[in-house]
């Protein structure tokens, strides 16, 4: 068993950045491929991003690329998600969640395990 806890969300104004953390513990995540989805109010979960089990990959859905960037610390067992140029559009509850192999980033029903989830606000 993995359990994922994200934290970093919160209210911020069009334009500002904040950087989500998902820490693992129960087993090291270099073993899992990990990606960050959202959903936002009244709308299906959506991929956002993902990154290999050794970070040397890594995917955006096009409506983040460019602007998230997402990166692993696998000796410390967690996953980031740095966020610049908020967008009130963002405005989602964000989840990270862990998936063996092989690597499919957007399909959610391929990751095992699911944090439960850390709430950003963007506010115009």
């Amino acid at each position: 068993q993995v359990q994922l806890v994200e934290s970093g969300g919160g209210k911020v104004q069009a334009g500002g950045s904040l950087r989500l953390a998902c820490a693992a513990s129960g087993r090291t995540l270099s073993n899992y491929h990990m990606g960050w989805f959202r959903q936002a109010p009244g709308q299906e979960r959506e991929f956002v991003a993902a990154i290999n089990w050794s970070g040397s990959r890594s995917d955006y859905a096009a409506s983040v690329k460019g602007r998230f960037t997402i990166s692993r610390d696998n000796a410390k067992n967690t996953v980031f998600l740095q966020m610049n140029s908020l967008k009130p559009e963002d405005t989602a509850v964000y989840f990270c969640a862990a998936a063996t192999s092989p690597y499919n980033p957007t399909a959610y029903s391929q990751y095992t395990y699911q944090g439960q989830g850390t709430q950003v606000t963007v506010t115009s």
